[in-house]
């Protein structure tokens, strides 16, 4: 098991509540955050998209403190890794949505550890997405219960269960409940929602941390016919013909595709109705704090409120999403503009929770009640930084730094001059159109330094470099499936057969039965190798036609390596879809 050190006393954080004023409030509500997979700033009707039906969070938003300049990373695990741990991803070991860069290292304190200090009941469903092997499952960081998919997303190559079922993967899925598999019945952002709702039904008595996070309207683009039908007919590029705002020309795939993620999100806001409901049958509605935000821009051409860019890129559009947060003492419909993001979602709730923070490493976030209470503070000089790229961070490329109402955005070189970047003042130009880099340079230059700084000491984090490896033949899982998302090697690993890849994995000394899953059924005479820190081991294969090779018995000494498993015919290296390692001894 894991040890996690957390110093600070709870009496100093119950002294800070009553100075402040709140020793009046339910020092334990229940908190939900409800997170949806790739919904951008524009996939609301409140943000004012004139196709989409989203009544129940546009209500929603109008009973909460709505943040308008909330930021997140440009893509998902990313984000996820800020908002559970309130600290930049880098730091975390989070550096991918996969190529093995997707995985949270086990020594991070999440939401959910912090909240069990107080006997908090805990429960994700939905999308994780940090880590599908001990120790870095929902399970072994601080979640009671949790119903999670594999990987990225159903469907995708990282999702053992899901991915051959292609088109259908979102329907009657295999999942993983508290780490094994069970067959479901329905739709998943259904399925999801039903399970979360039983957990809190469960849990009412006590306080509960309800982490729904839905993989829709994420791709594969599937969804309920009857929730298809209510958008057959719209022209998604309609309706914008006198907004004086940019809006990027859409191909008859994009308004296709618009259609069937307008339908997946009319779907969750459906669900989301179903859960409030809940609250208010069980009569605590009023006892729970409620965050409803979306995890980056859309990955599709479509309506994004003007806003230049989309999921990936560090530009308004891919990092900009909507923020609402509901407690029964909140003001209600209450808009602010100070700029905020996921990485203030952990220490927002630890103060709101009278819970304490980690006080043995860098918390990036600060807490957001002080604004939500009007008391101000001083926000006017903090800083955000922004990246993507595949594989690590790229100096300069697909990056940018806020500060005030000024961006940098570098799209260029490692060390390209001050004039290859672009600069844009928010305020005045907030769809990033006109580049004012020439003209402020000395501004310019100050976001580039800090930019580089914030850099530099992101890319030394202890998580970063030592890697999170995957533990092979412990009691807490046994046996472990290695699966593609979490696969290093060549970039841009996913579905490919030919390539070179591995996972970093640490094995504990015994004998294992191994099995190598492939994608298609490979020839018959070729050999399976397994590589482990030089020690090589491999087998002949007598089969023909055979998806499945196994070796019987291998021992391996407590070692950390990179496991480098391959099949070997002709001039072919094939690398394995999948890897299941059991430890029998």
């Amino acid at each position: 098991m894991k040890i996690k050190h957390i110093f600070l006393a709870v009496s100093s954080c119950l002294l800070l509540f009553s100075v402040m004023g709140f020793a009046q409030e339910k020092s334990h509500p229940n908190i939900i955050i409800i997170i949806t997979d790739d919904q951008g700033y524009g996939d609301l009707g409140i943000t004012g998209n004139p196709h989409v039906q989203t009544p129940v969070i546009d209500k929603l938003a109008t009973e909460s403190i709505s943040f308008n300049n909330f930021y997140v990373s440009p893509v998902c695990a990313p984000t996820r890794s800020s908002l559970m741990t309130g600290r930049y991803s880098l730091r975390t070991g989070v550096r991918d949505t996969y190529n093995g860069g997707a995985i949270m290292a086990s020594n991070e304190v999440t939401i959910a550890e912090i909240l069990k200090q107080a006997d908090y009941k805990t429960g994700v469903f939905g999308k994780w997405h940090l880590g599908d092997n001990y120790p870095s499952r929902p399970s072994d960081q601080g979640f009671d219960e949790s119903l999670i998919h594999l990987s990225g997303g159903m469907g995708q190559v990282g999702d053992i269960t899901t991915y051959f079922k292609g088109d259908k993967s979102y329907f009657d899925p295999v999942l993983w409940h508290n780490n094994k598999k069970e067959a479901y019945r329905g739709y998943c952002s259904d399925i999801f929602t039903e399970e979360a709702i039983k957990f809190i039904e469960r849990n009412k008595e006590a306080p509960f941390f309800c982490y729904l996070a839905f993989n829709a309207p994420h791709t594969p683009l599937q969804v309920p016919d009857k929730y298809y039908q209510q958008y057959r007919g719209i022209d998604p590029a309609s309706g914008f013909e006198n907004d004086n705002r940019p809006f990027s020309e859409m191909t008859e795939k994009d308004k296709e595709d618009a259609r069937k993620v307008y339908a997946m999100v009319t779907n969750i806001d459906d669900n989301i109705g179903k859960l409030l409901q809940k609250l208010d049958d069980l009569n605590i509605a009023d006892d729970t704090l409620i965050i409803f935000m979306t995890d980056n821009g859309p990955q599709q051409t479509r309506y994004v409120g003007g806003m230049r860019g989309r999921k990936g890129d560090v530009y308004q559009g891919g990092v900009r999403v909507p923020f609402y947060i509901k407690y029964s003492s909140f003001e209600k419909h209450k808009d602010i503009e100070t700029m905020a993001a996921h990485i203030d979602i952990l220490p927002t709730i630890a103060q709101i929770c009278n819970v304490p923070l980690p006080t043995e490493r860098i918390i990036d976030g600060k807490s957001l009640l002080p604004l939500m209470k009007g008391k101000g503070g001083d926000w006017d000089s903090r800083s955000l930084f922004f990246y993507w790229t595949r594989r690590y961070p790229e100096l300069n490329y697909n990056m940018a730094l806020r500060k005030g109402s000024y961006k940098l955005v570098g799209k260029t070189d490692y060390d390209a001059p001050i004039k290859d970047f672009e600069l844009f003042d928010l305020d005045k130009d907030p769809y990033e159109q006109n580049n004012i880099v020439l003209e402020n340079q000395t501004i310019a230059n100050n976001l580039k330094e800090e930019l580089h700084e914030t850099y530099n000491e992101l890319i030394a984090s202890e998580n970063l470099i030592h890697q999170p490896r995957i533990i092979i033949g412990s009691t807490h899982e046994n046996p472990v499936i290695l699966n593609r998302n979490d696969a290093g090697g060549q970039r841009g690993i996913w579905d490919q057969e030919e390539l070179y890849g591995k996972w970093k994995v640490s094995i504990e000394k015994g004998l294992y039965d191994i099995k190598f899953k492939f994608i298609n059924p490979v020839k018959a005479n070729g050999r399976m190798y397994l590589e482990t820190n030089g020690l090589v081991k491999h087998v002949l294969n007598k089969k023909e036609g055979t998806d499945i090779i196994e070796m019987k018995n291998v021992f391996f000494s407590e070692m950390d390596c990179d496991l480098i498993p391959f099949y070997a015919i002709g001039s072919k290296n094939i690398f394995p879809f999948w890897v299941e390692m059991r430890k029998i001894d």
